[in-house]
């Protein structure tokens, strides 16, 4: 996978259209089409087949999602996993938040028990190799 999508110095977000289309994308396995998203988006609203595709030229374009040409249609799918994504906005809020230290020390002051445990393995598992 790709190394982060960055843009302007740090990971932007989604627009509204675009975190349904993003999570749709991120709940099916493989590739899909416009056609595809536009039929299961328009399951839930009234929306435009002309308005899907246009969004997701966009995240293409933004480096959201990759696609290839397959016929006369894009097959689109995800950049970054959900959780790549994630860590790039957890990435973002430390390099946006002032102090790093401070920045995380009250993240982990958030944190439940269990996030922490977790978090005590993973750096762990890290410093091992």
């Amino acid at each position: 996978m790709n190394g982060g999508v960055r843009v302007g110095g740090g990971v932007r977000g989604f627009g509204e259209l675009e975190v349904v289309v993003m999570d749709r994308l991120w709940d099916r396995e493989g590739t899909s089409t416009v056609r595809e998203v536009f039929e299961d988006l328009r399951q839930a609203r009234e929306i435009a087949y002309t308005t899907v595709m246009s969004t997701m030229d966009n995240l293409h374009r933004k480096g959201w999602l990759s696609r290839k040409k397959q016929g006369k249609a894009f097959l689109y799918w995800p950049a970054l996993t959900r959780e790549q994504y994630g860590a790039q906005l957890m990435r973002d809020a430390l390099d946006a938040g002032g102090n790093p230290s401070l920045v995380l020390s009250h993240f982990l002051e958030q944190m439940s028990e269990e996030e922490a445990a977790t978090l005590r393995r993973l750096a762990a598992q890290e410093e091992a190799g």
